[in-house]
């Protein structure tokens, strides 16, 4: 999932924990873009045919259809090609592990053109999806809702940074999170409470590279096809879910951002940014958190 894993029970039976492990193992395996085998390259090599996919699977490409409405196309899981030719085509976590696009595939399109009937998945001849962060914060989002049905009283599961929460936690019932330093993870810019939900990060430090003499990051900006121009280090996202709060943060680098942090509120979320002079900026309803 491409990143550290932590994961916080509170209750719950003996082995609750190596459960949840196992079933993140097997999401990494549906949805990895690095492993050839996976459901998620199974259907971008599928040539536009139908693929039978696991439930969890549905439930990840619906939260794209969703999240690219939401964002009027900020967030865009089409781009694999892009991400590919622009330098991101390696697993920053395991070197043997590279992606590819096939040969047909073209950026862009509207994923609400992917067919989905039942468990059967086709995509537009050419489509291709990145799971990307989507796949961290739904993961968590799922990890969390099986601790509680496993018979836990909380649980908070951070996968790559992204994380969620829901029950009981250890601070008068609800959860204290840290919002990072972009450039070092030990200090905590800030602090926040939630009874509940999630809290996501996207940023242009961490998963950056070379390449022709110039930095280049992951995060690809829809219009252009090419990693956002941007003054924002990372953007932290507060909302419901895990899949949600992933897909709102992109919208932070489709500037202005200042109309990011005005709009955040209308979407029942609150927002953090980072620019890359160190300023940090607040949605209003920050301090609901604080």
């Amino acid at each position: 999932m491409g990143g550290r894993v932590t994961m916080t029970v509170v209750g719950g039976p003996g082995g609750l924990i190596d459960e949840l492990e196992g079933e993140l193992a097997r999401l990494e395996s549906l949805w990895s873009r690095f492993l050839p085998d996976s459901e998620l390259c199974r259907l971008n090599g599928a040539g536009g045919e139908p693929l039978e996919v696991d439930p969890a699977t549905v439930e990840m490409i619906r939260a794209m259809q969703e999240g690219f409405v939401e964002t009027d196309g900020a967030y865009d899981p089409t781009l694999l090609p892009v991400l590919v030719d622009v330098g991101y085509a390696t697993s920053f976590q395991h070197a043997d592990r590279v992606s590819t696009a096939p040969a047909s595939s073209r950026p862009g399109g509207d994923p609400r053109d992917i067919r989905i009937v039942g468990t059967e998945v086709q995509l537009p001849l050419g489509m291709t999806l990145d799971s990307g962060g989507i796949g961290k914060g739904l993961a968590a989002d799922l990890l969390v809702a099986r601790a509680i049905e496993g018979g836990a009283s909380g649980a908070l599961i951070e996968i790559g940074g992204d994380l969620v929460a829901a029950g009981t936690g250890p601070f008068d019932g609800a959860w204290s999170v840290g919002v990072e330093h972009p450039d070092d993870t030990s200090i905590h810019l800030e602090t926040i409470r939630i009874s509940s939900g999630a809290v996501a990060t996207s940023g242009t430090r961490r998963r950056s590279w070379t390449a022709d003499g110039e930095t280049r990051h992951h995060l690809l900006d829809p219009r252009t096809l090419l990693p956002a121009l941007t003054g924002l280090a990372t953007a932290t996202v507060i909302a419901g879910t895990g899949a949600r709060a992933e897909v709102l943060t992109k919208a932070a680098f489709m500037p202005p951002e200042q109309g990011f942090l005005a709009w955040l509120p209308s979407r029942n979320a609150a927002g953090l940014i980072i620019t890359t002079e160190g300023e940090i900026r607040t949605s209003a309803n920050w301090e609901d958190y604080r």
